[in-house]
C-alpha cells in the first residue's frame, strides 16, 4: 500500500481564479493575504463544503502566504470546515437567545430524525449538522441556517417542513 498522499485537483483555475481575483483586486498589490478569507470560502464552496490540506496550500500559493498562515485563519472561522458537510449544512444557534427558546430541544430533535449527530453527515450525504454561536437574529430565536438561508421562530414542526422542502 502506498504511503503518498493523495493530491486534490488544481481548483484555482478558471472562474474559481478570476472570483479570487476579484477580490485581489480590492486590495493594493502587495497585500494579496487581505483576500484569503474570500479565497478560501471560494475555494472550500467549490470543492464539495470542506477544505484540505492541499486546497489551503493552493491557496497560500496563489496570495504568495505560508501554509500556516493560511491554516491559521482556516481554523480560526468556524464558517471553514475540515471535514466533509452534508449537501445541506444545518447551522443550528446554541446561543443564549436561541437556547433560552428552545434550541436544544430542536438539536435533540434534528438528531433524532436525521439519526446523525452534531458534525455527522446522514448516509445519503444530503444533511449535516453543526452548532453555532450567535447568527445575529436574537429577536427571530430559535433560528438555523442552512445554505445562505436564514429560518427564525422555529418550532420541530416547522424544521421537519423545511428539511421536507430540500432536494
Amino acid at each position: 500500500m502506498s504511503t503518498a498522499a493523495v493530491e486534490t485537483k488544481q481548483v484555482i483555475q478558471g472562474e474559481v481564479k478570476a472570483r479570487i481575483d476579484r477580490w485581489l483586486a480590492r486590495y493594493p498589490q502587495d497585500q494579496k493575504q487581505s483576500a484569503v478569507i474570500a479565497a478560501l470560502r471560494i475555494v472550500q464552496e467549490v470543492s464539495g463544503g470542506h477544505l484540505t490540506q492541499d486546497l489551503m496550500n493552493q491557496v497560500a500559493e496563489y496570495l504568495d502566504m505560508t501554509p500556516i498562515s493560511v491554516y491559521e485563519v482556516a481554523t480560526f472561522y468556524s464558517n471553514f470546515e475540515h471535514k466533509p458537510v452534508g449537501r445541506h449544512k444545518i447551522c443550528l444557534c446554541t446561543n443564549i437567545s436561541c437556547m433560552l427558546r428552545g434550541s436544544d430541544e430542536l438539536l435533540a430533535h434534528l438528531e433524532k430524525k436525521l439519526g446523525v449527530g452534531v458534525g455527522e453527515v446522514t448516509p445519503d450525504g444530503k444533511f449535516s449538522i453543526k452548532k453555532v454561536e450567535c447568527m445575529g437574529a436574537c429577536g427571530g430565536a430559535p433560528m438555523m441556517q442552512i445554505g445562505k438561508d436564514y429560518y427564525e421562530n422555529l418550532t420541530e414542526a416547522r424544521v421537519d417542513e423545511i428539511l421536507s422542502k430540500l432536494e
